[in-house]
């Protein structure tokens, strides 16, 4: 498994020397997931600069059971954050149907009466539809969106005044890069979390087993096909009845999802996608400033509000010990410490940022 600490590679070296140059007048915001109000108030009192949230249907890319905002969760926490000098982001990042296309311009009209200070969407339609209706409301462009190049990114601007994009996780840095230095908007990049494999937006392998594709309805293995079993083999996780992995007792198990479970491939049974391992870019955050990078996202509305607070309190840290001394930046042990506590299957990866997908 690649750890969180790796050998420069002449790009980087070039980019950790540019990063001497950095100094607190930078900004880098820490932009932190919000499940429920109670992890809403959690990270905003741990250091987040945003938060970003979704309501509760099929509107937002985290639609599962017991999570996400009504009209009163949404005002109480827009209200809080705002008191705070903290923003809130309002996840729109799926991708409406055609019988029920008002459920998604609804979502619009609701986040502007509220009062959000942004919206993160994927869509062209909706984003025609929010820019044409709310001028003032300000368009991120959701890493559902797929916008792998500047090229995209500059026409999502031109058209529909997005202010910021979220990249993929499949970027390299290099490409991260390269973006950043040919685009006049916000860059934002995942630094912690649960780390999707594909490129999102264009995934739809979970449908083959549930019927139900993340972009249009808000989550790729719906708890509903989730089911555990233990059996004299180990304990199985399976999605809609088919196995997805198999545990023995002294193994971690995680959330099953086709593109991180273990498949017999040529006379070898092992994850044959990705290993289930958390996204944690600490390593990278002298770099990522270094190239313009405006934000760094801490993946997982699905996670508890202890999640949240304990994830945000490193990275609020870590931040702000990069801004203000980067000459002398480096990976502390008691941050690695306290993310070994939540990362996924309790391992590290610095992804596609430094190396191709197996």
């Amino acid at each position: 498994m690649d750890q969180a600490v790796i050998k420069s590679t002449p790009s980087q070296e070039t980019a950790a020397n540019s990063a001497t140059e950095i100094n607190a007048a930078k900004v880098l915001e820490l932009v932190c997931p919000a499940g429920s109000l109670p992890a809403l108030k959690a990270a905003v009192d741990a250091g987040a600069d945003c938060v970003y949230l979704g309501f509760r249907d099929a509107t937002n890319a985290r639609n599962f059971a017991g999570l996400n905002f009504d009209e009163a969760a949404i005002a109480e926490g827009i209200d809080y954050a705002h008191q705070r000098a903290r923003k809130v982001l309002l996840a729109l990042n799926t991708y409406p149907q055609a019988a029920t296309s008002q459920l998604w311009r609804g979502a619009i009209d609701r986040a502007a009466v509220a009062g959000v200070d942004a919206v993160i969407m994927a869509d062209p339609g909706l984003m025609r539809y929010s820019a044409d209706n709310y001028p003032d409301l300000r368009i991120h462009l959701s890493v559902q969106g797929s916008a792998t190049n500047y090229e995209a990114i500059n026409f999502y601007q031109k058209h529909f005044g997005v202010a910021r994009a979220v990249l993929p996780r499949v970027l390299s840095l290099a490409q991260v890069e390269l973006v950043a230095k040919n685009t006049g908007i916000d860059i934002e990049v995942f630094g912690f979390g649960s780390l999707c494999v594909m490129v999102e937006g264009r995934c739809a392998l979970s449908s083959y087993v549930t019927g139900e594709a993340p972009n249009t309805h808000g989550v790729c293995s719906p708890a509903k096909a989730v089911r555990w079993q233990q059996t004299p083999k180990g304990l199985e996780s399976r999605l809609n009845g088919a196995l997805i992995d198999r545990y023995d007792d002294h193994e971690n198990a995680s959330y099953p999802t086709l593109c991180k479970g273990r498949f017999d491939v040529e006379d070898e049974n092992y994850y044959a996608i990705e290993e289930p391992a958390s996204l944690n870019t600490l390593a990278l955050l002298p770099q990522l400033v270094a190239m313009g990078v405006k934000a760094v996202k801490i993946e997982g509305r699905q996670r508890s509000p202890a999640y949240v607070s304990q994830v945000t309190r490193v990275w609020r840290d870590a931040i702000d010990h990069c801004l203000s001394q980067p000459q002398r930046y480096s990976v502390k042990p008691g941050w690695m410490s306290e993310l070994n506590k939540v990362a996924e299957g309790q391992q590290h990866t610095l992804g596609a940022f430094h190396r191709a997908w197996k």
